[in-house]
């Protein structure tokens, strides 16, 4: 996140003025068409409170946590082929660690969709499905306890029998 008096350079190109002022170079006057679109993972490790000016300068939409539907499209827009029931326990596993994140039980490091699709691609190429939960999943949080805790949620959705027959076929 940058600096308060490095985004105070963008108030004036966010609001009604339109114009980026750079001491010692030209004005910069913006297109009428131009616009600007920020993200912000709220209560993510390394973000922090955005200023009130800065804020008020934007439309602020808040994104509803995931729910089953909005995982399994996911997982079914990368896997097509995947077995309805093993996504379905990838989905269900993602759930778990948001609730558990959600009630300060785990930190979000290992709530990552991203790396729970990487998981999932990495057992088509013949990693074990545990195994690469464990590489995309588990090993995201360094804390002894937490991961314990993880590796539970896990083992009660992902059985480590599972090969990649089971989510492929």
């Amino acid at each position: 996140m940058a600096k308060n008096d490095a985004v105070s350079v963008l108030h004036a190109t966010l609001d009604h003025r339109r114009r980026i002022d750079i001491p010692g170079y030209n004005r910069i006057l913006l297109h009428p068409a131009t616009r600007f679109i920020g993200t912000m993972n709220y209560g993510y490790a390394g973000t922090r409170e955005l200023n009130e000016a800065l804020v008020s300068r934007f439309m602020v939409i808040d994104m509803p946590e995931m729910d089953e539907d909005s995982v399994l499209f996911v997982l079914r827009q990368h896997f097509p082929d995947g077995e309805k029931n093993a996504l379905k326990a990838f989905a269900g596993l993602f759930l778990d660690l948001q609730i558990k994140a959600y009630h300060g039980e785990i930190s979000t490091k290992s709530l990552d969709l991203r790396g729970l699709v990487s998981a999932v691609k990495a057992t088509k190429s013949g990693l074990s499905p545990i195994d690469a939960i464990q590489m995309g999943i588990i090993n995201k949080s360094f804390d002894v306890f937490e991961k314990e805790i993880i590796e539970d949620v896990v083992s009660t959705r992902i059985p480590s029998s599972w090969t990649g027959k089971d989510i492929w076929g």
